[in-house]
């Protein structure tokens, strides 16, 4: 049923995508604002309280359902699975701006490029060359797409069903809101931000692992396993580094390393002492947004194989 309920999202999204800006997305920021605004008084318990909170109003209540409704019949609570699955499953929440990012490029539009990305990433992006524009514009979409699609697929598995998709995506939400530079109290989004690196742990090396088998396995796993500590985040570190080496491109800035981690300029060493390369691959261009759609979209397919293989042997079983 799970492996019927993505699919029937993934071709419904290719003519009717969920836009960031619905409805169910508003109501869970003003939600999520709402409690942060209530339980904020500076102290770290108030951050664990909060998030149980929001876990309890948003994933009781989908799962509850998906339960009540196993008893009415395989079909209503199919439909229920689809449901949440379409709200959860974002596979072309953001596509539009890569895919307007790639057009504005081709056509040697690089304001219109810039303008798209600062929208999306809501960064200052005025005076990025097109060489950055594309930098940036592939990390995001191999970033989104592990956190909208490759993580809530993983934790559709789990014998909570759709629930375990909610809890995926509110964690990964509640994490970045509020750690985000509109929250003055750090200490508060200190556990939301702990608690989605442990249940984005697996997701995240299972999609690094799809992007070295779909790609350059060799240089995927080295980049992997020599520089993901590189980043001050080891999500977005193992994320980049895999997936630029699956492409043969070279993610990531200086700026964004890891404190009392060399940069990406100076030399490093294996363990015998010997120098090897920084970061392997070639500087990020255009062709370079035309491999990143290719490289999400056969691992997109490998995660599918293999839930398809996963359901066979439930039913065998």
């Amino acid at each position: 049923m799970t492996l019927f309920s993505i699919l029937l999202v993934l071709l419904i999204e290719q003519f009717r995508p969920l836009r960031a800006d619905n409805p169910v997305y508003a109501g869970v920021r003003t939600f999520a604002a709402r409690v942060e605004h209530s339980f904020n008084a500076g102290q770290p318990d108030h951050g664990r309280m909060g998030w149980l909170v929001m876990m309890s109003v948003l994933v009781v209540p989908v799962l509850l359902v998906y339960w009540l409704l196993a008893l009415v019949g395989p079909l209503a609570q199919f439909a229920w699975s689809v449901l949440i699955v379409y709200l959860t499953l974002g596979f072309r929440h953001y596509s539009h701006y890569f895919t307007a990012i790639q057009a504005a490029l081709n056509d040697n539009d690089l304001p219109e490029a810039r303008r798209l990305l600062a929208e999306w990433t809501r960064q200052d992006v005025r005076d990025l060359d097109v060489r950055e524009v594309a930098r940036l514009s592939v990390e995001n979409a191999l970033i989104t797409t592990h956190r909208h699609v490759f993580g809530v697929l993983l934790w559709l598995l789990l014998p909570i069903g759709p629930a375990g998709a909610v809890i995926y995506r509110v964690a990964e939400y509640l994490a970045r809101s509020w750690n985000s530079t509109e929250i003055k109290d750090e200490v508060f989004g200190a556990f939301a931000k702990k608690a989605f690196d442990l249940i984005d742990w697996l997701p995240v090396r299972l999609t690094a692992i799809a992007f070295a088998i779909v790609g350059n396995f060799e240089d995927a796993v080295y980049a992997w396993r020599n520089f993901a500590r590189r980043w001050s985040s080891e999500t977005t570190g193992i994320i980049l580094s895999a997936g630029g080496g699956a492409m043969g491109v070279r993610l990531g800035t200086p700026a964004e390393y890891a404190p009392g981690v060399p940069e990406v300029d100076v030399t490093a060493y294996d363990s015998s002492g010997t120098d090897v390369e920084i970061l392997p691959g070639e500087e990020p261009s255009l062709r370079a947004l035309q491999s990143t759609v290719g490289l999400i979209w056969r691992a997109l397919l490998l995660w599918i194989l293999m839930l398809l293989l996963v359901s066979v042997a439930n039913w065998l079983g």
